[in-house]
């Protein structure tokens, strides 16, 4: 019987995802909305309450002891808002008072996309026996979470471990954020594809312009597209570095859509990060592809209500 079960949200600017999970990390019950994420704050909430409300109609409901969020962010976890990027509508918007409202008062843990994947990795997938890890997305944005002697550190906001946003070029293309040269602005997906298209790539007859047909192209050979993933994976690993240096991570943990890239990223990513990893107790750094996939969010946001913001529970927890 399954006795300790949480509900689980995964809020992006696609997707709005819920879900029951158990003390196993294994997802009973799902349900999912489009995000409307050019709608006025209210709509936003409007999808995120009828998920809710489809998952309370599960018979599992009644087990439900707390609810986790993993939002895009920024969020703070210390006030209960969200401001993500991609969705204007929510600024300081009050999510954590809006779903413990929603779901008759249960406690409700909110921690930012990033930390909610690091949780799930650390919890089951690539990080799980590393107590320090830094766990990376890297897909339309690049975020992170931070492990740090075998608790999550999502900090005071919950933001802690934003890699995306650690400057690796002083005199580099302004970011969206408000700086220059950010890891973002170089190793996301769309910057990739960016890249490559003006450096002279031209897409196959489909005309996909993606960074996926940028790793294919890439895979074949093609000069221009390796040379921005090349110019992708120094970014990352001058940021995986100083990550590593300041705080002295084992392993750095990367999925998203780029991850799936494959040695298009990680054979130049491992070979900077040698150039960049230079002192002793950072050397032998493990660099690894995320395993927990789509799931990872609400899985990491289970994480975050079982074990409370600070904590994962144990792998094989009985239920």
């Amino acid at each position: 019987m399954h006795t300790d079960l949480v509900a689980a949200l995964d809020i992006g600017g696609t997707k709005i995802a819920g879900a029951l999970v158990d003390g196993h990390g294994r997802i009973l019950v799902r349900a999912q909305r489009a995000t409307p994420a050019q709608e006025d704050g209210d709509t936003v909430m409007g999808a995120v309450a009828d998920v809710i409300a489809e998952l309370t109609l599960s018979p599992l409901w009644c087990r439900a002891r707390a609810v986790g969020i993993g939002s895009a962010g920024p969020v703070d976890a210390s006030a209960g808002t969200v401001s993500p990027v991609n969705v204007p509508g929510w600024r300081g918007y009050p999510l954590v008072e809006r779903v413990r409202a929603a779901t008759g008062g249960l406690p409700v843990e909110l921690i930012g996309d990033g930390v909610a994947i690091t949780a799930a990795e650390h919890w089951q997938g690539a990080a799980r026996g590393h107590d320090n890890a830094l766990c990376m997305v890297v897909s339309t944005g690049v975020g992170g979470g931070l492990v740090l002697g075998g608790r999550l550190h999502p900090g005071p906001t919950g933001n802690a471990g934003h890699i995306g946003h650690i400057s690796v070029d002083l005199d580099g293309d302004p970011c969206p954020c408000g700086s220059r040269g950010c890891v973002e602005r170089i190793a996301s997906g769309p910057n990739i594809a960016r890249r490559a298209l003006e450096g002279g790539w031209r897409p196959g007859p489909d005309g996909d312009t993606s960074a996926a047909a940028v790793a294919a192209a890439a895979r074949q050979g093609d000069p221009v597209a390796v040379a921005s993933f090349e110019r992708a994976a120094q970014a990352l690993a001058a940021g995986i570095a100083a990550t590593a240096t300041l705080v002295e991570i084992d392993i750095a943990v990367i999925g998203g859509g780029v991850g799936k890239a494959g040695e298009a990223l990680f054979t130049p990513l491992r070979r900077a990060l040698s150039d960049y990893a230079t002192l002793s107790f950072v050397r032998g750094l493990t660099v690894a592809p995320a395993l927990m996939g789509t799931d990872a969010g609400l899985v990491g946001a289970a994480a975050a209500a079982l074990g409370g913001r600070n904590s994962v529970p144990a792998a094989g927890v009985a239920t």
